[in-house]
Formats: structure tokens, C-alpha cells, sequence
């Protein structure tokens, strides 16, 4: 295959990596573009997903800015009764796939290379070779690399477990659900992640009692109640008041057990079981149905905490913190892989390469946009940087102070910025703008969000208080 040249070379084609492209495209009319990806099309780990996940949170603010995903449909029935319709995978898929085609390639301004991978540089010429033929050829890219898989989610089709199976034990990833085609006496999810979380979702609606289901769950988490996420008329005032509630809690907390315990008795954050003290937080969403739900596994004696599964056969069960007999007919779900991976500790703009992180906390393509932005329309390298400060990916319940620290300093320097700020107002996957949608900016709008940003200034000088004591306490 002849040399390719190009302006950015996107290694990926996830949600981070089109809305870093749609944005740009938009941004700066010159910009040639080459995308790679392993995949046949364009959506990352989302080819990989099982077959009815579906966004778990609205639709309103996903995708890129530049193509509506969500209908604006609101569910009438099931778990999510109430609230904004969630897309599903099929869904998420068919919008990539259409920007692809109709958007991108059509402009004539982007190359995309599906079934390749990326082999590394030399003297700024980029290799890429193609998984079907085995056909490499260089890239010359004359502005910057951009690097969009550094998220490297990890799903159970895609990662086997870690742990060992015996002869006689059937256990699938939960990709494999519907395909089940018998009945077993019982079924044992492993994982508390929000895959862990929708394994068991799918049992009970599809008609497994909950005394049927066993969940391992080697460490609770905090979650984030989806009516607090409902953009238009009927949701902003939630929206305002759980975003107040979480600077109230930071602005007012004597430590961190103090802070969550404010943010769970304001309906902020949520927990399985009010008696154990989660040691996850994710950014996992989920109505108050499908809580419901899991608290009922849970009530049903079905919840295993003993750690991390290090072996199963057909009537034992080992893990971290202690072994439990199984029942021989029990089909084991696997949805163990860490979909979220830690954040490397590299910059945004680093020279000649760009590194898709996330600038706002829990907000990956709303962050590559705002990265695509900032290369279009900031030219020193030092402001691009000062712009765009990484913040850090959830994993423990400490991260939510550390990334409210990294997302307000990020938010502080926006505001300095006219430009940014009135592209921002308008963008389709800036949550904050979209949650306005329809309503009217009336006085009372004006009022809660100038009080909300009072507090979140107040949040941004309380909250490294509260990392300090509890760097203390850990030490």
C-alpha cells in the first residue's frame, strides 16, 4: 500500500476518538485525518459488548457534536420507567457508523483504516499494518499522533477470566446470556462492576427469582442515581440540586466517611446494602428500580463478599476470603474484566501527540471534544496544556474528591477563556448546557446556578482539605 501523509493520525475509533475527529473537523475546516482501529467498524468496545447493553445514562450528551443520538423518548415501562430512553448498543453503534460514513469519509478529509494497527513511529514516520493482510505501510503525519486508546476498556467477551475452572464448570461472559437455552437450578454473577450490575438485571427480567442468583461482589460501590441525570423541564431542578448536594457535602464534610455519608442522605450517591461501606466508586449509574432489584439479591442471602473468585469447580467456590460450596447445576456468568483502566500518567498535549483523557470527571467524549477544541483554536502549547489538565479515572471512593479537585481546576481556567466558554454553551455533549434544554432562563435558573457556582468555588478550596486528612488517615 503507497505512503499515506496527513495532518492527525487517530489511533482508535471509539467514542473518544470520533467526537475528538467530529469536533475537529468542525473546528479547524484544513485538517486532513487517518483514522486506525483493530475493529471492522467504527465504536470500540462497543463491537465487543454484549448483546442488550445500553448506555447508562442519557443519550442527550453521547455520541459527538456534531449528529443527535438520543430520540428523546422517555421509557414507560421496566427499571428506567419514567426517564429519558437509554440507547442501546445496536443504537450507539448504527450513530458511529453513520458519522463514519456520512460525515467523515464524505467530507473527503478523512481516511479511515478499519482491521489495521498502529506499529509504533520512527523519525516521524508512523508504521500501519493491516490484520487481514499483513500489508504495512507508512504514515507520514505532519501536525500530531493522537492516541485514543489509553481508556483500554476491558469487556468479558474479549478478557477470560482470571481465575481458574475445573472440568464440569460452565461459565460464559455475559455476552453469552441469551443464548442460554436451558434451564439451571442456579446462576452466579462474578463482578460488581456495572456490567456485574446488568448480568443480574437481565436474570431477574428475564424470570430468574432472586433467591436463584448468587453475585460475587468483591468490593460495593457507590452509584449515581439516574434521575439525578434527566435533562429538559422535568429533571433540571434534580440535576441543580444533586450538583449542589455534592459541593455542600464537600464544602461541609469533616472527613471522608463524613462526606459520603452527606452525599447518601442527600440521594446523591447510593449503595446495595446501607450496611456495608462501599471500597469501589466507578461512576456507575442506575435508576432506583434496578437498585431495588440488586438490594432483593441481596435480601434473598444471594450477595458474596469474600473478595476476588480464585477458582471454581462443579461444588466449590474459592475466593480471597473463604471458599463456599455451589450446587454442580449452577451456570457462572463472567463479567469480571475491569472495564475502566487506571489513567497513565501522561499530558494531554505532549509534543507532536495528542492523549484523549478525560478533562471533565466522568465525561470521556464530551473531554475529546473539548481536546479538539483547544487544538483548533489555541495555538501555545503551554495554554493547550494549561487548558487541559487530566483527570484522573474513577476507581477508589477517595477519586470522587480528586477528580472534583482536577474537573473545578479545569472549570476555573475555562472561565478565563470567552471563546471556550460560548462554544461550550452551545456543544450537544456538555451535560451542563444540555440539562437546560427547553427550559426557560428564567430568574429562578439564573439564581441556582449563580448560587451552584458560588458553592463549587467554596468546593474547590474545601476539597483538598479533605484529600490531605485522608492521605493522613491512610498513613
Amino acid at each position: 500500500m503507497a505512503a499515506l501523509e496527513t495532518d492527525y493520525l487517530v489511533i482508535g475509533t471509539g467514542g473518544s476518538a470520533m467526537a475528538f475527529v467530529d469536533t475537529l473537523l468542525t473546528e479547524d475546516p484544513g485538517a486532513q485525518i487517518v483514522m486506525v482501529d483493530r475493529h471492522h467498524r467504527p465504536g470500540g468496545q462497543w463491537n465487543d459488548a454484549y448483546s442488550f447493553v445500553r448506555l447508562h445514562q442519557p443519550a442527550a450528551w453521547y455520541g459527538v457534536a456534531s449528529y443527535e443520538l438520543s430520540d428523546w423518548h422517555r421509557e414507560t415501562t421496566g427499571f428506567n420507567a419514567g426517564m429519558w430512553s437509554l440507547a442501546s448498543g445496536p443504537e450507539v453503534l448504527a450513530h458511529f457508523e453513520h458519522v463514519m460514513k456520512h460525515r467523515f469519509l464524505s467530507s473527503g478529509r478523512v481516511q479511515w483504516l478499519p482491521k489495521c494497527e498502529w506499529l509504533g513511529a520512527e523519525d516521524g514516520v508512523h508504521r500501519v499494518r493491516s490484520l487481514m493482510t499483513g500489508e504495512a505501510h507508512a504514515v507520514k503525519v505532519r501536525r500530531k499522533l493522537v492516541n485514543a486508546t489509553h481508556a483500554r476498556i476491558e469487556v468479558p467477551s474479549t478478557h477470560p477470566p482470571k481465575y481458574a475452572l475445573t472440568p464440569g464448570v460452565t461459565c460464559i461472559p455475559l455476552n453469552g446470556l441469551p443464548g442460554v437455552t436451558r434451564a439451571w437450578a442456579n446462576y452466579t454473577v462474578v463482578g460488581a462492576g456495572k456490567t456485574g450490575m446488568d448480568a443480574c438485571i437481565w436474570l431477574v427480567e428475564n424470570g430468574v427469582p432472586h433467591e436463584r442468583i448468587r453475585w460475587v461482589v468483591p468490593r460495593d460501590p457507590w452509584m449515581m442515581d439516574r434521575a439525578n441525570l434527566q435533562p429538559g423541564p422535568d429533571g433540571w431542578r434534580n440535576n441543580f440540586a444533586f450538583s449542589l448536594a455534592q459541593f455542600d457535602a464537600l464544602c461541609e464534610a469533616t472527613d471522608l466517611p463524613d462526606l459520603f455519608r452527606r452525599l447518601e442522605e442527600s440521594g446523591a450517591l447510593m449503595r446495595i446494602d446501607p450496611a456495608v461501606a462501599p471500597t469501589a466508586y466507578r461512576c456507575a449509574v442506575v435508576s432506583r428500580g434496578e437498585l431495588g432489584q440488586l438490594r432483593r439479591i441481596g435480601e434473598a442471602g444471594g450477595i458474596v463478599r469474600l473478595g476476588r473468585v480464585r477458582s471454581i469447580s462443579p461444588s466449590r467456590m474459592v475466593l480471597e476470603h473463604g471458599e463456599l460450596a455451589s450446587d454442580p447445576d449452577t451456570l457462572y456468568i463472567d463479567c469480571s474484566a475491569s472495564a475502566i483502566q487506571p489513567v497513565p500518567d501522561v499530558p494531554i498535549f505532549a509534543p507532536d501527540t495528542i492523549n484523549l483523557l478525560m478533562v471533565r470527571f466522568c465525561q470521556p467524549l464530551m473531554s475529546a471534544s473539548v481536546i479538539a477544541w483547544v487544538e483548533a483554536h489555541v495555538a501555545d502549547a503551554a495554554e493547550q496544556s494549561a487548558l487541559c489538565k487530566a483527570v484522573r479515572g474513577p476507581e477508589r471512593p477517595a477519586d470522587f474528591v480528586c477528580m472534583w479537585v482536577e474537573t473545578l481546576a479545569n472549570a476555573a481556567r475555562w472561565r478565563q477563556h470567552p471563546e471556550l466558554m460560548a462554544w461550550l454553551s452551545k456543544c450537544r455533549l456538555n451535560a451542563q448546557a444540555v440539562i437546560l434544554r427547553g427550559v426557560e432562563f428564567t430568574p429562578e435558573v439564573k439564581d441556582k446556578l449563580a448560587t451552584i457556582a458560588a458553592r463549587a468555588a467554596q468546593a474547590t478550596a474545601r476539597a483538598p482539605e479533605l484529600l490531605a486528612m485522608a492521605a493522613k488517615g491512610a498513613g
